[in-house]
């Protein structure tokens, strides 16, 4: 690579010709394409924010300026041009580079992200911190038009727009999230790209008349305003509008962040770029490019195939709809991640795609509840988070049946801190009346979504993990705690995938000649503990392993209630993942560095026993 590679911190850049930087892009892009082909990670995104990164560090100090991405998924360009390029040899995995931005690696890294629409809340806090502190940076958020379809963005745009602080909001429209984006303000992003001469009459306008003129005929410029572009939301919201443009041009890019920055106001840029740019396959199916695991990069082929719980999640709920026209089937801009396709091309009518807007989605299913319908809301278990709020008002108050497709519960890997499902056990078996069923299988996965969906009431969650089963494939979904392994010495308690660890270690304990006795808990709430303390009253010990955080997990809900019911404990020991907060790395690194493998879990139990 001809200029890539002499990259070392942004002001590499600031001095090349528009040759040199329409060389470097493509050389970015080469690169991206090469690193994420042997790991996976978020591809067509990264490609299709080249240039706009490039204009931005043109622009702006980063070590000094505040830049913030919304999710942050496409972080990819703006760590090659902050001196991280060497990060890319291993990262996403354990101890390596994180795939979002991460302000312990990078004094480039303002904020941590990896959820959606936080992005201009979180800049117009650093943007009032400055005026509080009397510091001097710029503040710049990123947000992509997936992002406006949750309401926290507009919280934050109705903010920041009258706040008067300077700050500059860059919208990169590329008109999808992860799938095609869907709603009203899709719509509206669709209608402002045909306007983009009512900006440059603005700034002519303003230079024109004078600061003090303009404040006078501000009505006469509203008049003509609308006759332009009726419908510029930003311009009401009180942001100085300029776009839409062509943000794969770098010169117009960074020509017109110049001028928001110097506008000392709020300003928000609309570049229009197209995902995946640069790489067919990527352009062809920017959806599949999304994040993608590893891949032939000559031919964009994935090099890994096979049946997941979304998978079986989604095709087993098709079933069902097609036994009971009650069922529906919601998700936040997550159809093909979550496994609904196949409901959405077999049920139009009964699929709802809510855009990325968890709480509406929540509180969305209520509704529909309250009047009949049996919802059923397929939701990453991180996401989920953002719907506490409705699992108890909109929902749980009522006692209403809607059912929650908890996907990516547990350690779910590469993607690290922010896409972790460590909570949901926490948060779910906290809600009034809520039953949480956990499948170690597909074969329970199918007969707990059929029970949750067509035979219980009130409010159901079934959660399962990201991947395939293991070598547990039987099903015990009909019972709320299942005794898989008799034993004498320790009690090992497990649900879920890790039952595979718990079963695996209790072999290798058997070879030590320690009996271990595995309960597999099928029905996390309610919480049925007879089977739990008839075997601790036989044991004496008791180990839970389980990977969500250790407040609110089954370990303490177990100890609790042995605790009242008088059953007596030689030892106990509750493996977790402690606070919850989990790098980046694949599933099986992490489940051993927290010991959560079955080594790590016969380890446990070989301490347990001997001291």
């Amino acid at each position: 690579m001809v200029y890539l590679d002499k990259i070392k911190t942004p002001e590499d850049i600031r001095d090349m010709t528009p040759e040199e930087l329409t060389a470097l892009c493509a050389e970015m892009r080469g690169f991206l394409v090469e690193s994420v082909s042997r790991g996976g990670g978020h591809l067509a995104s990264n490609l299709g924010a080249v240039e706009l990164t490039v204009a931005i560090h043109r622009v702006y100090d980063t070590a000094v300026d505040r830049l913030v991405f919304d999710v942050g998924h496409q972080c990819y360009p703006h760590k090659l041009l902050t001196g991280r390029m060497e990060g890319f040899a291993d990262f996403r995995e354990l101890g390596g580079m994180s795939g979002f931005p991460k302000p312990a690696e990078s004094v480039h890294d303002a904020f941590v992200a990896g959820h959606a629409s936080n992005s201009v809340s979180v800049a117009l806090g650093m943007a009032r911190a400055r005026t509080a502190l009397g510091a001097d940076y710029d503040v710049v958020a990123v947000i992509g038009d997936g992002a406006l379809s949750g309401g926290l963005a507009f919280e934050g745009l109705s903010d920041a727009g009258h706040s008067g602080e300077p700050l500059v909001v860059i919208l990169n429209d590329n008109g999808m999230s992860i799938g095609r984006n869907v709603g009203g303000v899709a719509d509206m992003l669709s209608r402002m790209r045909t306007k983009p001469e009512y900006a440059r009459f603005k700034r002519w306008y303003r230079s024109v008349v004078g600061p003090g003129l303009y404040g006078f005929t501000h009505k006469v410029k509203r008049w003509i305003k609308d006759r332009v572009i009726p419908d510029n939301v930003f311009d009401d919201l009180g942001f100085d509008y300029m776009g839409p443009m062509d943000g794969h041009d770098i010169e117009k890019v960074e020509r017109a962040l110049r001028w928001a920055r110097e506008q000392k106001k709020p300003c928000l840029v609309h570049v229009i770029t197209q995902k995946g740019r640069g790489y067919v396959p990527a352009e062809r199916s920017p959806e599949l490019f999304h994040g993608i695991g590893a891949f032939d990069p000559d031919s964009g082929v994935p090099l890994r195939s096979g049946e997941d719980f979304s998978a079986v999640f989604g095709r087993c709920l098709t079933e069902l709809a097609g036994e009971d026209e009650r069922v529906t089937a919601i998700t936040a801009a997550m159809a093909d991640g979550t496994g609904l396709a196949e409901f959405r091309r077999a049920y139009p009518k009964r699929f709802f795609d809510v855009g990325i807007a968890e709480e509406h989605a929540c509180a969305m299913a209520g509704g529909m509840a309250s009047q009949g319908l049996i919802p059923v809301f397929a939701v990453y278990s991180t996401f989920l988070q953002r719907s506490y709020d409705m699992l108890i008002h909109d929902i749980s108050l009522m006692g209403l049946h809607a059912v929650f497709g908890v996907d990516r519960a547990g350690i779910v890997g590469k993607d690290g801190q922010t896409h972790q499902g460590s909570f949901d056990v926490a948060y779910l078996t906290s809600v009034p009346g809520m039953t949480v069923f956990a499948p170690s299988s597909f074969a329970e996965l199918r007969s707990m979504l059929r029970r949750a969906v067509l035979e219980e009431t009130g409010p159901v969650a079934v959660r399962y993990p990201r991947g395939g089963e293991g070598a547990y494939r039987d099903d015990h979904g009909d019972e709320a705690v299942s005794v898989l392994r008799a034993g004498t010495d320790v009690t090992v308690v497990s649900y879920g995938i890790g039952i595979n660890d718990a079963l695996y270690a209790a072999e290798l304990l058997s070879k030590q000649g320690i009996s271990a006795e595995v309960l597999k808990i099928n029905r996390l709430a309610p919480l049925d503990i007879t089977a739990a303390a008839a075997s601790v009253r036989k044991t004496g010990r008791l180990i839970a392993a389980e990977d969500v955080c250790r407040s609110g997990s089954i370990g303490e809900k177990l100890l609790a209630a042995l605790a009242e019911e008088g059953v007596s404990l030689s030892g106990a020991r509750l493996l977790d993942l402690g606070e919850g907060i989990l790098p980046n790395g694949a599933p099986e690194a992490l489940r051993h560095q927290t010991g959560l493998d079955g080594e790590g879990i016969a380890r446990a139990v070989t301490e347990l026993i001997h001291g």
